[in-house]
């Protein structure tokens, strides 16, 4: 049972901690304010508006009496009724009109038919609280004519009524208000720290941050700041010692390089190069992995015309790609296309062709990448995406490399807010999707 009102209570509260927090203060208020009005109705208003109509009513029976006993002297009673009570009294000779003019839910109406009812019995009266905005026409059969009264709503209805509205009203309203404002500058710091940690999620620069708000969140704020000073500080370190040891590797690698060129065994020689190209490329990719995090300006990015871009450049007849509508996002674009590269490039590498589609959903653009090549075991889909990690089975992803091109190509992705799942594919080879936020 608990389980299942607290799974209800997920879905239909608000996510945010705003709303959330405005629900926990504003609800006890209306709950509170709901009660209060209902006991005034109850016991106060209702019972107050039904010895008001009773009255009325029994003095409208008077009235009739009056013209039934006493019809030569009815004038004279009648001007009493309307000097003292502010009626309006007059005699026709007609019928009662069929349908009552009322309104929907009126507590008002609902006592004025039912004592009405009780005084005159059914299909006596008539009467309208519509018409007229003020005042209430009702209409009385006596004997063979009609009597009919115009007399003002207040007689019927209380006016404090709306004063109490008013009251109850205005001062919820000014509570919700000093509430709503409360609320926001206690969430604000909490929601300023949320997009620092996104926006340092995706990899991109952040700012001295500046603690504000309680106590407590001006801690975590003040912790967050020194955890992102501290990775930036270790990153830059990271970066800076591997471009020196890659810059001082390349010196005696291009050595080697001059000097297989002189050799006179050329068979020897190619290998040799091969070798050292294979080394460099290694040196490259250790560089890359480690430069992941540095950061690249996000621009908007046409990803129809981004992907048409990568096509030309890769310029190979087995790369089919089919596009989907034109959709705009704000990336990193030499980063993405780092990635997207690294995936085509696997593609043509262990299969013959390379199929790329994107579609929308909802507010994600899904890219897929599809090959013909021999796949990869379900059971290694996770692991290849481990640093240095590398299949000894039929297909490897990075055969020449050090395992680092789905390390980098996840990093990246991830860092966009998007997410990456392998799959085979419908030509029994590797699915690549790619999801990211628009």
């Amino acid at each position: 049972m608990f389980s299942g009102l607290n799974k209800f209570l997920k879905i239909v509260l608000p996510k945010g901690l705003f709303y959330r927090s405005l629900i926990i203060v504003a609800a006890p208020i209306i709950i509170l304010q709901l009660i209060i009005t209902v006991v005034f109705f109850d016991s106060i208003w209702i019972k107050a508006n039904k010895g008001m109509t009773r009255s009325l009513v029994a003095e409208l029976k008077t009235l009739v009496d009056i013209y039934d006993n006493y019809n030569n002297e009815a004038e004279f009673f009648t001007d009493i009724y309307k000097n003292n009570l502010n009626f309006v009294i007059n005699v026709k000779k007609e019928e009662l009109p069929k349908i009552i003019s009322e309104r929907k839910f009126s507590p008002m109406d609902r006592s004025l038919r039912r004592e009405l009812k009780s005084t005159f019995g059914n299909g006596n009266y008539w009467f309208s609280t519509t018409k007229y905005k003020d005042v209430v026409e009702l209409r009385i059969k006596s004997n063979n004519q009609i009597i009919q009264v115009i007399f003002p709503r207040e007689k019927i209805a209380t006016s404090s009524v709306r004063l109490f509205i008013l009251w109850i009203t205005l001062p919820s309203f000014f509570l919700i208000f000093i509430a709503i404002i409360f609320l926001k500058n206690q969430t604000r710091p909490i929601v300023n720290l949320a997009k620092a940690a996104e926006r340092f999620g995706k990899g991109h620069y952040i700012n001295e941050f500046r603690p504000s708000g309680a106590s407590e969140i001006r801690k975590a704020s003040y912790e967050f700041d020194r955890m992102v000073k501290r990775i930036n500080r270790h990153l830059n370190q990271r970066s800076e010692m591997l471009s020196g040891i890659s810059h001082d590797l390349r010196t005696p690698l291009t050595r080697l390089k001059l000097q297989i060129e002189m050799l006179n065994q050329k068979e020897l020689s190619e290998k040799m190069s091969k070798d050292i190209d294979e080394m460099e490329k290694m040196l490259n990719d250790y560089l890359q992995f480690a430069k992941t995090q540095v950061q690249e300006n996000s621009v908007a990015i046409n990803f129809n015309h981004f992907f048409k871009e990568i096509v030309k450049d890769t310029n190979n007849k087995n790369l089919h790609f089919r596009l989907g509508e034109e959709i705009v996002l704000v990336a990193r674009k030499n980063a993405l296309k780092r990635c997207f590269d690294n995936f085509i490039q696997n593609g043509l590498a262990y299969g013959k062709n390379v199929h790329i589609s994107t579609h929308k959903s909802l507010n994600r653009l899904i890219i897929l990448i599809e090959d013909d090549g021999p796949g990869i075991p379900r059971d290694e889909y996770r692991n290849v995406f481990k640093p240095f990690y590398r299949l000894d089975k039929s297909r490897s992803l990075n055969t020449s490399g050090v395992g680092l091109g789905l390390s980098i190509s996840e990093d990246i992705i991830n860092s966009h807010g998007g997410n990456i799942q392998l799959s085979e594919s419908k030509y029994k080879g590797l699915q690549v999707k790619i999801s990211l936020p628009f």
